[in-house]
């Protein structure tokens, strides 16, 4: 899991990535190939 201070560039990096809130936290998750997750912070 990446920590990144914005994911506009890690949502890019594959197309199957999607945003998502999260108990007040942003995500970028990814099913197909999940070393593309992140976390904002």
């Amino acid at each position: 899991m990446r920590v990144a201070s914005s994911l506009k560039t890690l949502k890019k990096r594959d197309k199957n990535c999607r945003i998502i809130r999260r108990k007040g936290r942003v995500f970028v998750i990814n099913k197909k190939n999940p070393r593309f997750k992140a976390v904002q912070g």
